[in-house]
C-alpha cells in the first residue's frame, strides 16, 4: 500500500478548497444515464443510455408549477419531512403510477425507473435521475423521451411557525406530440398527480389540509429547434414495446427450443 506524501496531502486539501461546500449533494456529470439494477416489474427501455435533459433542451412552453401544503398541525421538522419523503417516495404517488426507487435510495446520481400513464391510456416506461439531495430537499431530472424536459424539486421549510412541504416543477414538453398532449388534458393530469402526492404526504403526518397550487407560464414560446426530440418519445417507444411483446415471446421460445 502506497503511503500518502505531504505533497499528496497538500494537493488533496487544495482540491477540497476548490470544490463547492455542497459538492457532495450533487450528482457527478455523466454523458448518459446508467441504471444499476432493474427491480421486478420495471422496464428499462427508455432510460439506459439516454441523456438527462433540462428545460433548455425541451420543445414546449416553459412552465413553473408549485404545489405546497402546510403541516401546521403536525409536530414535524423539515428534515424529518424530507427523510420520510425520500424513504417512502413511491408510497405517496397516486394509484396508476409506479416508482421503482434506486437500490441505493434517493441519493445524488442514482437513477429510478417509472411506470406511468399518458392521456389515452398509453402506458409509459421512463425514469428520472437524482440530481441533488440533502437533508431538506432533493431534485430529480428527466431523461430524453420523458413527457417533459425539466427538474422537479421537493423541499420542506418553516414558514410562519409551520412546516411546509413543497414540490416545484420547472418544465417544457419534450417534443411537439407531448406539447399537444399537455394541452389536451396532460397538464390537468400532471397537476392532479402532484396534488395527490402532497395530500398523501400530509396524511402520513395526520394532516388533511388543501394543497396550494401556483401555475406560471414563464415562456410561451415553442423551441422549434428541438422538434427532433420526438425520436426519443418514450410514449411511442413504450407502445411499440407493448405491441411487439408477442413477437419477443415467440423469438425467446424459438431460442429455447
Amino acid at each position: 500500500m502506497t503511503e500518502q506524501t505531504p505533497q499528496d496531502e497538500t494537493r488533496e486539501e487544495e482540491k477540497q478548497r476548490r470544490e463547492p461546500r455542497d459538492a457532495a449533494y450533487w450528482a457527478h456529470y455523466a454523458e448518459t444515464l446508467k441504471v444499476t439494477g432493474v427491480a421486478e416489474g420495471a422496464t428499462n427501455i427508455n432510460v439506459e443510455g439516454r441523456r438527462a435533459v433540462g428545460p433548455l433542451q425541451g420543445f414546449g412552453k416553459l412552465w413553473q408549477k408549485t404545489y405546497r401544503v402546510s403541516l401546521e398541525d403536525a409536530e414535524v421538522t423539515p428534515v424529518e419531512v424530507i427523510k420520510t419523503w425520500k424513504e417512502n417516495y413511491k408510497d405517496f404517488w397516486p394509484e396508476g403510477n409506479l416508482f421503482y426507487a434506486p437500490l441505493a435510495g434517493i441519493t445524488p446520481g442514482e437513477v429510478a425507473l417509472i411506470s406511468g400513464s399518458l392521456p389515452g391510456g398509453v402506458k409509459l416506461s421512463t425514469g428520472v435521475m437524482v440530481l441533488y439531495a440533502d437533508d431538506e430537499s432533493f431534485s430529480l431530472m428527466t431523461p430524453e423521451g420523458h413527457p417533459f424536459s425539466g427538474w422537479i424539486t421537493f423541499s420542506s421549510f418553516e414558514e410562519e411557525g409551520a412546516t411546509v412541504a413543497q414540490a416545484q416543477v420547472l418544465m417544457r414538453a419534450n417534443d411537439p406530440l407531448y406539447e399537444l398532449g399537455l394541452r389536451m388534458g396532460g397538464h390537468k393530469m400532471e397537476d392532479e398527480m402532484w396534488r395527490k402526492t402532497l395530500e398523501n404526504l400530509a396524511a402520513h403526518f395526520g394532516v388533511h389540509e388543501p394543497v396550494e397550487t401556483n401555475l406560471l407560464c414563464v415562456d410561451p414560446r415553442l423551441q422549434w429547434s428541438h422538434y427532433r426530440n420526438i425520436w426519443h418519445n418514450a410514449g411511442i417507444r413504450s407502445a411499440l414495446y407493448s405491441i411487439t411483446a408477442p413477437l419477443r415471446w415467440r423469438r425467446n421460445r424459438v431460442r429455447q427450443d
